[in-house]
């Protein structure tokens, strides 16, 4: 006869979830690391395709699948009541992340400001627009997405729990 439960606490094996999943669970390091490919990758689309349209929209795009992505990781591991205060925190970590990389591109003089570099006096004014922005789209992709949780609960779910009819 199997044993389905061991004799020993010892026997009991528990399961971690892989990395990414074990990452995913903690807002700060997502953001973080969200804010500062972002902003690579913005690095790389002004400064290689401000001439080419085609490659400047598609790098943007990839960044931007990149950064409702990670915020869709973290917020698929929580319930829907918490997603009103985790997506825009998530936006004001993320958009200081950002911020912060920007600094440290400004000091080697390599952060883009359009088709030029960025100097000093234009931090405030890219933090700002990073934060409208980026902010803007993580609070409507968190409503979006909350919006699909829940009219997926409510449809797909409850006809899941619908009992099957018993032909007579």
């Amino acid at each position: 006869m199997p044993s389905f439960f061991p004799n020993h606490t010892v026997e009991i094996k528990l399961e971690e979830p892989p990395v990414f999943r074990r990452f995913s669970f903690s807002l700060v390091e997502m953001a973080i690391v969200t804010g500062i490919l972002v902003r690579l990758v913005r690095l790389i689309a002004l400064t290689h395709g401000s001439n080419n349209w085609f490659y400047l929209g598609s790098v943007l795009a990839v960044g931007l699948v990149f950064l409702l992505g990670m915020l869709t990781a973290h917020l698929a591991n929580y319930p829907l009541h918490q997603y009103l205060w985790r997506a825009p925190v998530f936006a004001l970590v993320e958009v200081a992340a950002e911020m912060a990389t920007s600094v440290l591109l400004i000091a080697v003089g390599r952060e883009a400001n359009g088709t030029v570099r960025a100097h000093w006096d234009d931090w405030v004014g890219m933090s700002l627009n990073a934060l409208l922005y980026r902010g803007l789209a993580i609070v409507l992709w968190g409503l979006i997405l909350a919006g699909v949780v829940q009219l997926v609960r409510r449809t797909i779910v409850h006809e899941d729990d619908e009992p099957d009819e018993v032909p007579t």
